[in-house]
């Protein structure tokens, strides 16, 4: 049995060295315990549904179930949070994914601390977007929507989506609009809720298919 300060995390890939290195990388980390590893997305799923772990890294590209047929079937029956897994940093995919709840995406050749510290950023609750990978993607796979879905915001939580649209973190944001970071996270939980939004990269998702943003607005 796994402490509850332990992040637990299951890891997908269908290349054998990638899964074993991801894998070996997390289980030494003090703070994290491998539950399961898979080499495709039905296996994922399964040992999603048997471990429920806090944090599942996902291939995009599996055989048996695709890596985003995977994190949709995950997200909707776990409170896992889902990191995907590519190989090149704009593959048609990763859009997709994001829509579909995963909070951000790594490359194949990310460096051993960077993997463990996006595990934990993703436990805590945070996106894994940079402003320039989340512009890049959005302007190249978003459909803009009728933006009548944010008309329930009040103007300092729309005020708040724009900012976490632009990148900003909580500190960040509290710094521009001189307010804790406490009343930041209150203001992103609330925004959260209201448009049913399971975590910041949705809501950066959201901000530019309703228009809020755009990415020259932004940059």
């Amino acid at each position: 049995m796994t402490s509850p300060s332990v992040t637990t995390v299951l890891v997908a890939d269908d290349q054998p060295v990638v899964l074993r290195g991801f894998a070996a990388v997390l289980a030494a980390q003090p703070d994290m315990a491998v539950v399961g590893t898979a080499s495709d997305g039905a296996e994922a799923v399964r040992l999603a549904a048997e471990t429920a772990p806090h944090v599942a890294l996902l291939d995009i590209r599996m055989p048996a179930m695709n890596g985003i047929e995977a994190a949709r079937r995950i997200i909707e029956a776990h409170d896992t949070k889902v990191i995907m897994i590519t190989t090149f940093d704009l593959d048609e995919y990763v859009y997709a994914a994001l829509s579909a709840g995963a909070s951000g995406f790594l490359l194949k050749d990310v460096r051993s601390g960077d993997l463990a510290d996006a595990v934990r950023t993703v436990a805590g609750g945070d996106a894994l977007l940079s402003p320039k990978i989340t512009k890049r993607l959005i302007a190249g796979y978003a459909r803009p929507r009728p933006a009548a879905s944010s008309t329930g915001l009040t103007p300092r939580e729309n005020e708040v989506l724009r900012m976490i649209a632009r990148g900003l973190s909580n500190a960040e944001i509290a710094t521009e609009l001189v307010v804790t970071e406490h009343t930041v996270k209150t203001h992103v939980a609330r925004l959260l809720g209201k448009l049913g939004l399971r975590d910041r990269t949705q809501a950066v998702i959201h901000a530019y298919e309703t228009g809020l943003v755009t990415p020259s607005q932004a940059w």
